[in-house]
């Protein structure tokens, strides 16, 4: 993102202030923008409100802003009429997964922003082709695929449809670096986009092996938790392989893809808890079960453990090797050892 570019110029609207919205508009904030929150459900105008505010209590204690809450704030207003969102420069749409909604959404919003107005959906899987069509310019249409709490969070996938310009899509991928993302840009569309693909491929094995009783929930948890939990916040799978000997990978590849599951429906296990009404830790009731205090526990500790694991993320950024190499390099052009360093002076 240019130096020249004023993110308090940019106003952002978000359409829905559920779990994700809220912390989509909180994220925006911290960046800089005026952000105008429209909330159609008036029931939960309040609450959704109050949602980014609760958000802007938690980042204050943990030291993700400076100064006040209130300074972030006073640039955020809230509204149940698409109409409030005439001047913003980009929209986020975060409603439920509704195709039928969200179309209705965009044809009204289409007559009330400027032909030059960037339209985003947050969806982790309707095509983004078969939502741009609803607007009149499709080009400035993406989506904009986030994880929650998006204010703390380090993932973003900007998702292009056919119709999609790339220089509007090179804007929203640089903005990314604005809103603290290591940005993934989806060229082509796809279902799925990226992260949900690479993620379902392995729900879809870790069913599998408990359908077929090889392992149990929760050693399947654990070997999550203690293989990929380890080396994919800093690695990813493709530096992962390169790290520990991609030869070795295509031998074993050649033996395991075969075996491995990919059944076109979804296993006995899950069918079972979700058909009995099981919703997992919303009700209590899913792979795990939950007391409504454990409930409240387990969402306590995912807030503690999204701040440390961005602590985490950011010391070792998709760039750390370029960076070492350029403190590397200046550390010789100084002529000064290492441990000489802060001597220069």
């Amino acid at each position: 993102m240019s130096k020249e570019f004023k993110p308090d110029n940019f106003q952002v609207g978000i359409i829905g202030l559920g779990l994700m919205g809220s912390s989509i508009a909180a994220c925006m904030l911290m960046a800089g923008h005026p952000v105008v929150g429209v909330e159609l459900l008036s029931d939960a105008l309040e609450s959704g409100a109050q949602r980014v505010r609760n958000h802007f209590k938690l980042a204050v204690e943990k030291g993700l802003i400076q100064g006040k809450a209130e300074n972030y704030l006073k640039n955020f207003s809230v509204s149940g009429d698409l109409e409030a969102l005439k001047n913003s420069q980009l929209v986020i749409e975060s409603i439920k997964e509704d195709k039928q909604l969200k179309t209705e959404i965009f044809q009204k919003l289409d007559g009330i922003v400027g032909q030059d107005t960037l339209i985003t959906t947050n969806t982790s899987a309707i095509p983004i082709t078969a939502l741009q069509q609803f607007v009149s310019n499709p080009g400035r249409f993406f989506g904009l695929h986030w994880m929650e709490p998006a204010y703390t969070t380090r993932f973003l996938e900007v998702i292009c449809g056919e119709n999609s310009d790339p220089e509007k899509a090179q804007f929203l991928y640089d903005l990314g670096e604005l809103w603290q993302k290591e940005t993934v840009l989806v060229k082509k569309d796809l279902p799925g986009f990226i992260a949900n693909r690479l993620m379902y491929a392995m729900y879809r094995e870790a069913m599998h092996l408990v359908d077929g009783d090889f392992a149990t929930v929760e050693d399947v948890d654990r070997a999550c938790r203690n293989v990929a939990g380890y080396f994919l916040p800093m690695m990813g799978v493709f530096r992962w392989m390169d790290f520990t000997g991609i030869g070795s990978y295509r031998e074993v590849m050649k033996d395991l893809f075969p075996t491995l599951n990919n059944d076109a429906a979804p296993g006995k296990v899950i069918n079972e808890i979700v058909d009995a009404g099981g919703k997992g830790i919303f009700n209590g009731h899913g792979f795990y079960e939950y007391t409504p205090e454990e409930r409240k526990i387990w969402q306590e500790l995912y807030n503690e453990f999204s701040y440390e694991i961005r602590e985490l993320t950011l010391k070792y950024p998709a760039d750390i090797i370029q960076k070492k190499l350029e403190e590397k390099k200046a550390l010789q052009a100084s002529g000064l050892p290492k441990g000489n360093q802060d001597k220069k002076d």
